[in-house]
């Protein structure tokens, strides 16, 4: 507990012993009921100041129709009547009810905040020959920072020397240490647990991951679901009306009587117009509904899944249809040359010396993967007029010959020989020389270790569909897709085609709301249009997380029905919430107008309604 629900803690152990003491001095000292009345009046404001204090603020700023206005004039009617000691145990037992949910939410907060641990206070940065301690928000990229053992990763970077190993529970859930070596990529927030490391920085801390996980969680509680603002236009709705009815019975009823010629009997009226308005108290439904999210979207960070508010948890418990990208989502994106096939007259030399010339300058991890094939240095001298080709491959002078690399309809575009006839599984490269065809070099990528049981688990909880977009052939598709265990796939996709199948995958009847998932700059349109966007957050790129409705902060696809798995169950806990408060409210206000609920029953539709509802809502934190 916080110091303020210690207080409130305090406040109601002291009320509640009051009472239980003015009631025996009653019993065994004969105090007299006006002293008792007078008496019973300190533990009332000793626990309801606060409400009363609110409900006046209220007042004064125009909200008058809360809970807090609801409390305070059922209370003090009942006061007026002398009905000293049901007023005092209504606001008790409401204060109890506001405890139980206060803490409740600072249990559900936990999750998050531990994320805000994440944040590093300092980075030390080689400078003038030394490490010195700096902000790490006055590193520029490139710094070569010291991480020793213990300390916090403050900002991304790859390893230049050291080996040690990383937790990184905070961002990903996963206890499983992750050791890296020279040249690993690292990402901010994980804690180095034993060696020292240097690394060299590849962003700058405001576009690091620690950074930009503490900005989606501290924005998550901003978007609200529909099922949060419903609730919050009934509250306003609702409110106002049951104000009215009480009137109608406290006022309407008994002149009524008098017009037909009947006692009015004010109290008995009044009475049942006090109870109705206890019982009226919303706050089951105002409470449970934002703590029902909150506690969902807690428990989700602790699996490191970054839910963006309430809104995308709602949509992501309606997914039936799932649509991956490839390369890096589905696969490692880890690429390696496994074949090398020749034209007639072409050695293998001469033609990763080609195509690696050609794609000297690109960063794709198919370029990177065959200058590693090549294994030998570039000379940037001999390369000259170097045009990228979108979706199609990259043309360059190499010694002044004009080369093309890519795919089948860049050797169209060149008027190339043919492609050789393979059926080999692999993403093809196919090279041609001043419109001589070369060869093709075969580059593959490999199933993450969990894609295949992630992609079981989808059906498991039944997700209808599985769709896979890639840009690669037919044949390389076709081999991962099976693989993984995906029911469809389109191959030899270009960005642009990629948002044209998932709107048409909107389109259709049976695939209503979808969720996307990719971790590429190509992909954030994508993630923008589907229902859900899903993001892989620790390697993913910056656009795609910016778009992304969830982020994967482990990049692990065994995440993805965890994620679905945690936003049905809370849906459900939500609706659960929604139907037991609304039905128990109105059974107890057609009983206490009717006079059979008393205020004892009041205070157990109020109080007691909360309080099972939080329970019920607390089930969202596991």
């Amino acid at each position: 507990m916080n110091k303020k629900q210690k207080i409130a803690l305090i406040k109601i152990i002291v009320a509640a012993l009051l009472i239980v003491v003015l009631e025996l001095m009653e019993r065994f000292l004969g105090i007299p009921e006006k002293v008792m009345h007078w008496l019973l009046l300190i533990p009332y404001f000793l626990v309801g100041f606060d409400v009363l204090k609110k409900a006046g603020i209220g007042i004064i700023h125009g909200q008058v129709f809360d809970e807090n206005f609801l409390m305070t004039v059922a209370t003090v009617a009942a006061i007026a009547m002398k009905e000293n000691l049901e007023s005092v145990c209504v606001m008790l037992f409401y204060q109890v009810g506001e405890l139980f949910q206060s803490v409740a939410a600072t249990k559900s907060r936990k999750n998050i905040a531990a994320l805000m641990d994440i944040r590093p206070e300092y980075a030390n940065v080689w400078k003038d020959g030394t490490f010195e301690e700096t902000d790490p928000e006055e590193v520029p990229t490139g710094s070569l920072i010291l991480v020793k053992a213990g300390e916090k990763i403050p900002i991304d970077g790859v390893v230049e020397e050291g080996e040690g190993s990383l937790d990184t529970s905070a961002l990903t859930g996963e206890s499983i240490p992750r050791d890296v070596r020279q040249g690993d990529t690292c990402i901010s927030g994980c804690v180095n647990l034993d060696g020292v490391l240097k690394i060299r920085t590849t962003k700058e801390f405001e576009d690091s991951t620690v950074s930009r996980i503490l900005e989606l969680v501290e924005n998550s509680s901003m978007k609200k679901a529909k099922t949060e603002n419903f609730i919050t236009k009934f509250a306003h709705i609702y409110t106002p009306v049951v104000c009215l009815l009480a009137l109608a019975l406290a006022v309407g009823v008994p002149l009524v009587r008098l017009i037909v010629s009947l006692p009015p009997d004010w109290i008995v009226w009044i009475t049942r117009a006090c109870t109705f308005l206890v019982i009226s108290c919303p706050c089951a439904l105002v409470i449970s509904i934002p703590l029902s999210f909150f506690g969902g979207i807690g428990g989700a960070s602790a699996k490191g899944i970054l839910i963006k508010g309430g809104s995308h948890m709602e949509v992501l418990a309606k997914t039936r249809t799932i649509v991956f990208d490839k390369t890096g989502t589905l696969t490692k994106g880890a690429f390696s040359v496994t074949e090398v096939l020749t034209a007639e007259g072409i050695t293998k030399e001469e033609l990763l010396y080609a195509a690696s010339y050609a794609e000297c300058y690109s960063n794709h991890p198919i370029a990177r993967s065959i200058r590693k094939a090549y294994g030998k240095e570039i000379d940037e001298k001999k390369i000259r007029g170097v045009e990228e080709t979108s979706g199609h491959g990259i043309i360059a002078l190499v010694d002044g010959k004009r080369i093309a690399a890519g795919n089948e309809k860049l050797m169209e575009l060149v008027n190339a020989k043919p492609p050789l006839d393979t059926d080999l599984p692999g993403t093809y490269v196919h090279v041609a020389r001043d419109g001589v065809y070369l060869g093709c070099i075969v580059i593959s990528d490999t199933l993450k270790e969990d894609t295949a049981e992630a992609l079981a688990e989808c059906k498991k909880i039944g997700i209808a569909r599985t769709v896979m977009l890639t840009g690669d052939n037919e044949r390389a598709a076709a081999y991962i897709a099976k693989q993984a265990g995906i029911d469809d796939y389109y191959s030899s996709l270009l960005p642009e085609d990629k948002v044209a199948k998932v709107e048409a995958l909107l389109g259709s009847e049976s695939n209503r709301t979808l969720a996307f998932v990719g971790d590429g700059i190509n992909d954030a349109p994508v993630l923008m249009r589907s229902d859900t966007g899903i993001a892989m957050g620790a390697f993913g790129s910056d656009a795609a997380i910016e778009a992304a409705d969830v982020v994967l902060m482990d990049d692990s696809p065994k995440r993805i029905p965890q994620a679905v798995r945690i936003a049905r169950k809370t849906m459900r806990i939500v609706y659960e919430n929604i139907i037991f408060a609304i039905g128990a409210k109105v059974v107890f206000l057609v009983l206490g107008a009717l006079g059979i609920a008393g205020m004892w029953w009041a205070i157990f539709a109020d109080v007691g309604v909360m309080i099972i509802a939080v329970l019920n809502a607390i089930r969202c934190l596991r």
